[in-house]
């Protein structure tokens, strides 16, 4: 079965269980997405996809909505860019976005001001290296909640890392702050394979950027493995 409905003025037909954010994307419109990743189930945190849906008092996540008959769908009004580059320049006062790179080039084209909030406050933490696997660089996460899904029943079923605390202190962590070691975490990397912004990032990555040789980070391991066999 199909409907019909208007996106940015053109007529379209798609499945009747298709988001907004499927039908956009399967006819050519532009729709960015943080949260969202084909891996995990779409939740609307980040409120990067919303859209304009005529008859509707505020905008809508086009991530979570499904397509409706009739509907009069805009993706990129006045009201919808505004919203999109608020969000990205509260993003970039708050956290570290530098090594986001799909985020910096929604910076670049929604002309996102960097200095639109000076006296905001930064999300700061230490970079925790307990695992041989992974970094967790706390200052750069933006709850996009990826990693926790693909730990939990998306994927891994580990459920090794949820939220922790409240409000602007929320940060994701491990149940009771235990090292990842102690946790149920498997190592597998999908957390770190999902994260858009490099507050997971695969420990052999991190350490060459720090300035380590390949074959240094080859010593590094093996005398970790032979203390772990001792």
């Amino acid at each position: 079965m199909t409907i019909t409905f208007s996106l940015d003025g053109k007529e379209i037909t798609v499945e009747d269980n298709a988001t907004l954010l499927d039908a956009a994307r399967e006819n050519g419109a532009d729709v960015p997405t943080i949260c969202y990743h084909d891996a995990t189930t779409a939740n609307g945190l980040c409120r990067m996809c919303v859209v304009e849906v005529e008859g509707q008092r505020v905008l809508q996540p086009a991530c979570i909505v499904k397509a409706g008959a009739g509907m009069q769908v805009q993706t990129r009004s006045e009201k919808v860019i505004r919203s999109r580059k608020t969000i990205l320049e509260m993003l970039d006062s708050t956290m570290d976005l530098s090594e986001a790179e799909e985020v910096q080039t929604m910076m670049k084209d929604y002309s996102a001001d960097v200095n639109r909030f000076p006296d905001a406050k930064r999300r700061e933490s230490p970079v925790i290296d307990d695992n041989p696997m992974f970094i967790r660089d706390y200052s750069k996460c933006l709850l996009c909640w990826r990693c926790v899904q693909v730990c939990a029943d998306d994927a891994q079923y580990t459920f090794a890392i949820n939220f922790d605390g409240r409000g602007f202190e929320t940060q994701i962590g491990t149940f009771f702050d235990k090292p990842i070691p102690e946790t149920s975490c498997v190592l597998c990397g999908q957390c770190a394979a999902v994260c858009p912004t490099g507050a997971l990032k695969p420990k052999r990555e991190f350490l060459l950027e720090q300035g380590m040789t390949p074959q240094e980070i080859s010593v590094l391991n093996t005398g970790r493995k032979k203390r772990k066999n001792v």
